[in-house]
């Protein structure tokens, strides 16, 4: 008998890449994983609205610290030919234009993304001032899943934290692969630059 619990325990306790473990770099609090799980599966269940329309399959938001909607947009790489349009940098400058301030830090905002961030993004993120980010699927699945190139971000959970941006990771990682593999599925554009 104490076997079979040890052999489920060590089952159980696996992570498999689909079914990933939530990450942070505070202490897990449950009720802010509760909340963006929330909203990044509104954002997914959004996804296909948006690819259907010519947008990549990433989507973000940007919410206030009372939980008001700030803006909401997805990739536009493709549609509107700019390599710098991802979703969260499209967030951050609709936020700076509705608010009207290039400093987001005054506003205590949250960003919630359907992938985890980008090599750029991640800049865009850390100058623009959002404290709060929430995502989805981490780098590697959608790299996995997709062929997109995420870039090189070298321990960016500390270097946040170092700077104040709480980070929440690897939320609704199932849903989001799923839509995922339906625009791979789709021959939609995966948009990298030839080396």
């Amino acid at each position: 008998m104490k076997r079979i619990f040890i052999v489920a325990f060590i089952l159980m306790s696996l992570v498999l890449p689909s079914q990933a473990k939530i990450i942070s770099n505070e202490k897990i609090d449950h009720n802010k994983v509760k909340m963006a799980s929330k909203i990044i599966k509104e954002l997914q269940s959004e996804m296909s609205s948006y690819t259907n329309n010519g947008s990549g399959p990433f989507v973000a938001a940007i919410y206030d610290e009372k939980g008001n909607l700030i803006v909401k947009v997805a990739n536009s790489v493709v549609n509107e030919t700019c390599s710098n349009n991802h979703a969260e940098v499209n967030a951050i400058k609709l936020a700076e234009q509705k608010l009207g301030t290039y400093d987001l830090s005054k506003e205590n905002l949250s960003l919630y993304v359907t992938a985890e961030p980008c090599m750029m993004c991640l800049g865009a993120i850390m100058w623009s001032g959002i404290k709060n980010i929430y995502y989805g699927v981490p780098s590697k699945r959608v790299e996995e899943i997709t062929g997109f190139d995420e870039g090189f971000k070298p321990d960016w959970f500390n270097e946040f934290k170092k700077r104040g941006i709480t980070v929440y990771g690897n939320i609704e990682v199932k849903a989001g692969e799923k839509e995922l593999h339906e625009y791979v599925k789709s021959n939609k554009t995966i948009y990298r630059p030839e080396r």
